[in-house]
């Protein structure tokens, strides 16, 4: 059920994609935004399925644990996988106002956790500051297009016609519904079988999972010199997972935060946003040596998780 449904996650996920930067490409966005917001709301979509499976399913806990461990896999493992192929080149007013918006949500969403159970009323207050950020980054590219300061989006993707990209949106969700159903069960079963807490699983195979189709679009953006779409794809996503997913899945049932996570992996997640930002900022630039180095940390994170509940037993 697992490999199945990372199978499907992977391929709906490339499919919506390609659909959704077909009819977004039309509105002459340029590269960053379209990363930052369609691309990014594209590939966060298996969070969000298996965030709101989980909910109906009563495990809650692999839905916040998807939402941390994408997070911190998005910085730790993409970034470090598409800088280690190509250096990223960096933009100052970039990493000033998405970064800072990136840091900015997880510093909302550690503060809801803190305080107790989250209920409908913070998703909804948590919807509303990703509204009023996505209009205000609209508005900024649209100016910055218009001085000439981004360029809008060229790609092959854009060759599709309307009807054929709303046909690929469509197809790509029902691959991630049934994806994620498949992967949440199996998730499930896997961590009552062999002695793993449904929150490890949550922080290392479902969210490794679900960030597969940023692993990919990150990947293929770096070999073909766009470090502006992957690093717009990470932010953005990494946005998404907190404003949306999470507003997700108190919709569907109150959400309080596992001990582990919140005395653990949460901060964990923000030190790791931090962290990316200052080496942004040291150069304007992500290295090869950085890239290594952030996947050398993922690497230890997911070792120290293992380490800290027991290793699973076969």
């Amino acid at each position: 059920m697992v490999a199945g449904g990372l199978v499907l996650l992977l391929f709906g996920g490339e499919v919506l994609l390609r659909g959704a930067v077909s009819l977004a490409s039309r509105l002459g966005l340029s590269p960053l935004l379209i990363g930052m917001t369609v691309v990014a709301a594209a590939t966060s979509m298996p969070e969000m399925v298996v965030a709101v499976t989980s909910g109906l399913e009563g495990a809650p806990d692999i839905g916040v644990g998807n939402v941390v461990g994408s997070n911190t896999a998005n910085i730790l493992l993409i970034l470090g996988a598409a800088a280690l192929l190509y250096p990223m080149e960096t933009q100052r007013r970039h990493v000033m106002y998405d970064g800072m918006a990136m840091l900015a949500a997880t510093a909302v969403f550690i503060l809801f956790a803190i305080s107790g159970t989250m209920g409908w009323l913070d998703g909804v207050m948590m919807l509303g500051l990703l509204t009023a950020y996505l209009a205000y980054s609209y508005q900024r590219d649209r100016k910055n297009c218009a001085n000439g300061q981004e360029t809008a989006v060229e790609s092959p993707l854009t060759s599709f016609t309307v009807p054929m990209s709303l046909l690929l949106v469509g197809a790509g969700v029902g691959l991630l519904v049934v994806g994620s159903k498949l992967l949440v069960g199996g998730a499930v079963d896997l961590a009552r079988s062999a002695g793993v807490s449904e929150t490890v699983i949550g922080l290392t195979l479902v969210a490794v999972g679900t960030s597969l189709p940023e692993l990919a679009t990150a990947i293929v953006a770096s070999v073909r010199r766009h470090p502006e779409v992957a690093l717009g794809n990470v932010l953005g996503s990494n946005l998404f997972n907190i404003l949306a997913i999470i507003p997700a899945l108190t919709f569907t049932i109150p959400v309080q935060v596992a001990p582990e996570i919140l005395h653990f992996d949460i901060w964990v997640m923000a030190g790791v946003s931090v962290l990316a930002i200052l080496v942004m900022m040291s150069g304007w630039r992500i290295s090869r040596g950085e890239g290594a180095a952030f996947l050398v940390a993922y690497a230890a994170y997911v070792a120290l998780l293992f380490a800290r509940n027991g290793m699973p037993t076969l």
